[in-house]
């Protein structure tokens, strides 16, 4: 498909944007969400700010569901209709997609330089793969190869149970069940998960919490100056570690098991030296299936965006092809 292209990343407080050339990414611009009114606004600025007169074709990224036409922003005030807002930049082919599904796309295009890899384990040329990552939610997806392309399997496998595997997991559920009733994997691997983990620790010891942030455990934890903020962030990468493993084993991802998110890389020096990957071997009479599947942490501040290119490049050949 010929004309200019565009790409988007869009989460709750930022909307990245690059111009694509030659199928690559070429211009990067970042404006705050709270500055347009609608999301037009802001392509429409963008365009503006590097000299093009009009896209013929993009993919948005973005951080909610995406299978209406109807949009609507999980943390954010913009709700746009996909056809409005195709017909309204005139554009000749457009994606919306969840923003996980462009972290996915972005994976077998990464290189050595934009992952760090953890542990031992190689990864099988078209194998499956499978990506998580701990936010303000958890989200997972998984990627398959069909023979000619990749196309993710959806669901929600954020919200699985939690399953402990040793005692101070038993400690973590018993707080989320007498809490909520359920414990699920996102009621541990998330922002408010490291606060939960923490407050199931206090709890267990007649302790008071003192924090009731992430980024206050996570910095306590980091500096050793609370030690239950310490224990919390240390289970939450061994949790980590068995939950990877969890996903190695429903789909068989030989391609590897990737992980995102910004709380990962806010601890990523404390993670690498945690028991991440001896939990994620730790699977028993399965040990041996897991053990030569590499696990990596993504390490691409643009895989988002490198994400929604490949998906566009992926639909409008397939596009083209079609006609």
């Amino acid at each position: 498909m010929a004309g200019e292209k565009f790409v988007a990343d869009v989460g709750g407080t930022n909307i990245r944007l690059a111009q694509v050339e030659n199928g690559r990414i070429s211009v990067i611009k970042k404006y705050l969400c709270k500055d347009f009114e609608t999301i037009d606004d802001a392509i429409l600025h963008f365009s503006k700010d590097i000299g093009v007169a009009q896209f013929s074709a993009g993919c948005i990224a973005i951080a909610c569901p995406t299978n209406d036409d109807l949009v609507k922003m999980t943390n954010h005030s913009w709700v746009f209709s996909k056809s409005a807002l195709k017909a309204h930049l005139g554009l000749e082919h457009l994606d919306v997609i969840n923003d996980f599904t462009a972290v996915a796309h972005s994976l077998p295009n990464l290189t050595h330089n934009q992952v760090i890899q953890i542990g031992s384990g190689h990864a099988a040329e078209h194998g499956n793969i499978a990506v998580f990552g701990p936010g303000t939610g958890l989200g997972v997806e998984h990627l398959t190869w069909t023979g000619n392309a990749w196309h993710t399997l959806d669901g929600e496998g954020g919200h699985v149970d939690f399953a402990p595997t040793e005692e101070d997991d038993l400690i973590i559920w018993r707080y989320l069940y007498k809490k909520f009733g359920r414990a699920s994997a996102e009621e541990v691997l998330s922002g408010r998960g490291i606060v939960n983990i923490y407050s199931a620790f206090c709890e267990d010891a007649g302790k008071t919490p003192v924090f009731s942030e992430a980024s206050q455990v996570t910095n306590a934890g980091l500096h050793h100056s609370d030690e239950f903020a310490h224990k919390a962030i240390t289970q939450f990468c061994q949790i980590m570690g068995s939950f990877a493993g969890n996903l190695a084993l429903n789909l068989c991802t030989t391609g590897g098991i990737f992980i995102g998110g910004g709380i990962v890389s806010r601890l990523q020096d404390f993670f690498l030296k945690s028991k991440f990957r001896e939990k994620f071997e730790a699977k028993g009479d399965m040990a041996h299936y897991v053990k030569p599947i590499p696990t990596y942490l993504i390490n691409e501040p643009d895989h988002g965006l490198l994400g929604a290119l490949a998906y566009l490049l992926q639909q409008t050949q397939r596009t083209h092809n079609d006609e």
